[in-house]
């Protein structure tokens, strides 16, 4: 039942999401707190923050006890080592109805709908799909060292996540007694009151502590692309249908009203125009589709290696050069260098 520790990476989130059922998410990196950014990543339903941890440090702002009365999925971390996962899934629980859970997560938050803070916090630690996805990131080790408790002196680094749940911005933290309210705020403003928040935590640590990490839990940029270049394909079509006389032109006969690039432009130069502008738009998108997938292409196989064991291979390895007598002169070379 143990669980392992896992890399604070969006290729390592974004596979664990997938492998617990969640389709059209992904997690990006942030190497900034500018809201600017975070807003041409929309839509974004969460932030993922890592830092230090340090026993005793209160909370930033009052913690809500009963998250229920509130319409909050919080979960207490009961589990040493799951503070990644259980991030992501403060997040995910409490996201928009837009976003597919999956079988395994929509039955836990029906299930569980009811429950307190630590028996939503069991019924995670006891779901087998979770803590597997969870443990596929595990390293393998050579040597297996007896678990001990952390000293005074360690470097603890724990996630909690920052989202708006029914117009109030809330942390996240499966170490309080509850979600922390940060006050309230709108789907289009949360972003800018979260970012001066993670800031003021940071500053805390004035020059003591340089290492945090932050990442944002997104809807999946291939599929907006493709929505994006599905978009333009029927603005395309309504410009083509103008131009050969089938209306659609000017005041917005025939367009759909759902059409975030407005109504169709009025005369022929005009439509001829858009249609250039459009199919340029839709080359760009197609390429940066192709370039999401290369990435993704890249983030699997970089999980590949982190979950492949090497270790019989090395043992292997060692014991060739050892039967060949190479092993010991290489020894001596690297003692020499080290010299």
């Amino acid at each position: 039942m143990d669980w392992t520790t896992i890399e604070s990476d969006p290729g390592v989130f974004t596979e664990l999401i997938q492998e617990m059922g969640v389709k059209g998410v992904q997690v990006e990196e942030l190497y900034a707190l500018d809201e600017d950014l975070l807003k041409s990543m929309a839509p974004v339903y969460g932030l993922i923050f890592l830092f230090k941890w340090r026993s005793g440090d209160p909370p930033s702002a009052p913690v809500e006890t009963d998250a229920n009365a509130n319409g909050v999925f919080f979960a207490s971390q009961v589990i040493t080592n799951a503070c990644a996962t259980q991030a992501i899934l403060s997040i995910l629980m409490n996201c928009p109805p837009s976003v597919t859970l999956g079988a395994e997560l929509a039955n836990m938050k029906e299930f569980t709908a009811e429950f307190d803070a630590d028996l939503k916090g069991l019924a995670i630690s006891n779901s087998e799909t979770i803590r597997k996805a969870h443990n596929s990131f595990a390293r393998p080790e050579p040597i297996m060292e007896p678990e001990r408790e952390a000293k005074k002196d360690d470097d603890v680094f724990h996630f909690i996540a920052y989202m708006p749940v029914n117009g109030v911005l809330y942390e996240l933290d499966g170490l309080k007694k509850g979600p922390i309210s940060h006050g309230a705020c709108t789907d289009d403003d949360w972003m800018g009151k979260a970012c001066p928040v993670i800031q003021s935590r940071i500053e805390k640590y004035a020059s003591s502590e340089i290492r945090f990490n932050l990442m944002a839990l997104i809807k999946s940029k291939r599929d907006a692309l493709e929505e994006r270049a599905q978009t333009l394909e029927g603005r395309k079509q309504r410009c083509l249908s103008a131009l050969g006389g089938g209306g659609g032109g000017g005041g917005g006969e025939g367009m759909d009203v759902d059409d975030p690039d407005g109504p169709l432009p009025v005369g022929d130069d005009a439509l001829n125009a858009e249609v250039a502008r459009i199919e340029v738009e839709i080359a760009r998108s197609r390429g940066e589709v192709e370039a999401e997938l290369e990435r993704r292409g890249r983030w699997r196989d970089e999980n590949i290696r982190r979950k492949h064991n090497y270790i019989p291979f090395i043992f292997n390895f060692l014991k060739v050069l050892a039967e060949k007598k190479k092993l010991e002169p290489l020894i001596e070379k690297a003692r020499g260098k080290g010299a």
